[in-house]
């Protein structure tokens, strides 16, 4: 219940994004962004507010965590529609701490389902060679895909790459 917990703070964010959210080929746009997230109801429920400042724009996310179903239901709106989206659901994986969470959207018309990737979420050790801290929650990813033929293919359109801000507000 507790899987959103890594996300609590501030962080600086580098985000990618096609120009078509259908076209593979469409081009990259890189561009950044500020995210401020906060956690609720013991771990249950996290939100969170993105600025991003070339864009004139912002969204925000509320993520509960249903215990009946353990799944989460994450619920994104922009400032610019003033609506919410439809929900996206799914769980992370224990052992990895990677979170998939698909639903149905539309996109400029066109019915899609919709994924959402969390990475890089825990902090792992490693042992050997190169022994110590990989601090992956510090610098967690999540990944947009859609599919415009119900599954059978996914094209990756968006990828924010997240680096958690120190009390004194630059990059850890």
């Amino acid at each position: 219940m507790n899987d959103f917990d890594f996300f609590a703070g501030t962080w600086d964010v580098t985000n990618r994004r096609l120009a078509d959210f259908l076209d593979a080929d469409s081009g990259w746009e890189e561009f950044p962004a500020v995210s401020r997230a906060t956690r609720h109801f013991d771990g249950a429920a996290s939100f969170d507010e993105i600025e991003f400042p070339t864009k004139g724009s912002a969204g925000m996310t509320l993520r509960l965590y249903d215990p009946e179903r353990e799944q989460w239901t994450l619920n994104w709106a922009s400032r610019r529609t003033g609506t919410l989206f439809p929900p996206v659901t799914g769980r992370f994986d224990a052992a990895t701490g990677t979170g998939v969470f698909e639903g149905e959207d539309t996109y400029e018309g066109t019915a899609v389902r919709v994924r959402f990737v969390w990475s890089r979420t825990r902090t792992r050790t490693r042992s050997g060679a190169g022994a110590g801290v990989n601090a992956d929650a510090d610098s967690p990813r999540w990944e947009q895909f859609f599919s415009a033929d119900g599954g059978a293919t996914w094209v990756r359109n968006w990828t924010m790459d997240f680096s958690r801000r120190s009390a004194d507000g630059a990059a850890a």
